[in-house]
């Protein structure tokens, strides 16, 4: 049978239009957020993707139009994020990406789409099961919890978008200025080479590589950040809540991660069950489970911790008068606040918010790093043994380098968020303070 992408949307378009009939009935009495949610969510999915089609196709090279629809594009995104009720929060976001993702599967071929069908639903079982974890601390509304899955998966668009302006050589002209973006690798080599001449291969290898890992974490925990500052702040009652909202938004981005980015579940699909001999089951799963375990948390430790110190600028008064006299960073806050004459709690939330996206950054770039060192280095090193040409009958060479840093990220990770959860002064309810 053949797929019409417009006859399926005609046949949609007459669904939610009895289902608005239905609902305009239903709701006499009330506002109809659900319909208007629909439509804005279905009008900003259209529009966006149709104004990105135009970086992707073939003639199209005129900077200026670009440059415009880049704009347009910037903020029919900041509408996606509107002031509204969790409910029509949830229902626009969850339209847009029911849209999204019905083309996605309409450009796939059959084989292609099974693959991508089988690779979002493995995919989601951890994303569930991460939830449930984290949840168990803090009880939350389901609304909460889809509002901000679904604003964790929409973070990922920054980042895609940007390799998407890469891939295709795009230059945006807004007049006074004109952008040609780069890739990472390549913006840090030059950088390295810039400002680094004459230094071994080794070394300039080495920081072109962190540094490049340091612009991807900035680009998706500056993205993750903004997401939850515009989808948690209203919500939010709690330093711990802001916690669960930062780490239910880094499940939602390493889900989306996961099934869009061709390396991982779907990769793993095509790599482990399309074997033409047999399908292997078990090396499928390995590295289902690896993935699911080791990237997730570190999304969720970075984003977590990101979402405590947004937290504690959030209710920065309740927090400044109830643990000045304990807390180290006030010493801080206080000789800023001499030096530049700033209201105390302006320099607080300031402080805090960079602190947070500092360390976010810092985790997120540095696990980066550490799971791509041994290959760059001279020999590819895989154990302690290797690293250091220990001899073949040595037990340094049952150590793996990646060990280090799972261990560190997943179980220090728990340990800091759990710690993070259980401080009397994050559990205690609080006001809102906009």
């Amino acid at each position: 049978m053949d797929f019409s992408f417009s006859k399926s949307i005609i046949v949609l378009l007459a669904i939610c239009a009895l289902g608005a009939y239905d609902l305009s009935e239903r709701m006499k009495q009330k506002t109809p957020h659900l319909l208007f949610a629909c439509i804005l969510g279905t009008i900003l999915s259209f529009g966006i993707t149709r104004l990105t089609d135009i970086f992707i196709q073939p003639g199209r090279e005129d900077p200026y139009l670009l440059a415009f629809a880049f704009i347009f594009i910037v903020l029919l995104w900041r509408t996606l994020f509107g002031p509204w009720e969790v409910q029509t929060k949830v229902v626009v976001l969850g339209t847009f990406l029911f849209w999204i993702t019905f083309q996605i599967f309409n450009d796939d071929d059959p084989i292609e789409r099974n693959m991508r069908f089988i690779a979002g639903g493995v995919a989601l079982i951890p994303a569930c099961v991460w939830c449930m974890l984290f949840l168990r601390y803090h009880r939350q509304r389901l609304g909460i919890v889809l509002l901000m899955f679904f604003a964790g998966m929409l973070s990922t668009a920054p980042i895609l978008f940007y390799d998407q302006l890469v891939r295709h050589g795009i230059r945006l002209n807004f007049f006074a200025f004109s952008l040609t973006p780069e890739s990472f690798s390549r913006s840090s080599d030059l950088f390295i080479s810039g400002r680094l001449l004459g230094s071994p291969g080794i070394r300039s290898t080495i920081l072109a590589t962190l540094l490049s890992f340091v612009i991807v974490a900035l680009i998706e925990e500056i993205s993750k950040f903004w997401v939850l500052k515009k989808n948690g702040q209203a919500f939010c009652s709690s330093i711990d809540d802001a916690i669960q909202y930062g780490i239910i938004i880094a499940i939602g981005f390493a889900f989306a991660e996961n099934i869009l980015n061709s390396n991982y579940f779907l990769g793993f699909v095509r790599q482990y069950l399309l074997n033409e001999a047999s399908p292997d089951i078990i090396g499928f799963l390995s590295n289902v489970a690896g993935r699911s375990v080791l990237t997730n948390m570190v999304h969720i430790v970075s984003t977590g911790v990101l979402g405590y110190f947004l937290g504690l600028a959030w209710f920065a008064s309740s927090y400044m008068e109830e643990t000045r006299e304990r807390e180290g960073m006030f010493m801080i806050v206080s000789l800023i606040h001499r030096l530049l004459r700033l209201p105390k709690k302006i320099v607080f939330r300031s402080f805090v918010v960079f602190t947070g996206l500092f360390c976010a950054i810092l985790l997120h770039a540095v696990f980066n790093f550490l799971v791509t060192l041994p290959d760059i280095l001279p020999g590819n090193p895989r154990t302690l043994g290797d690293l250091f040409s220990a001899a073949p009958q040595s037990p340094l060479h049952m150590i793996a380098l990646l060990l280090f840093p799972s261990l560190f990220y997943v179980c220090g990770g728990f340990w800091l968020l759990t710690g993070l959860f259980l401080r009397q002064e994050n559990m205690k309810e609080r006001a809102v303070e906009m």
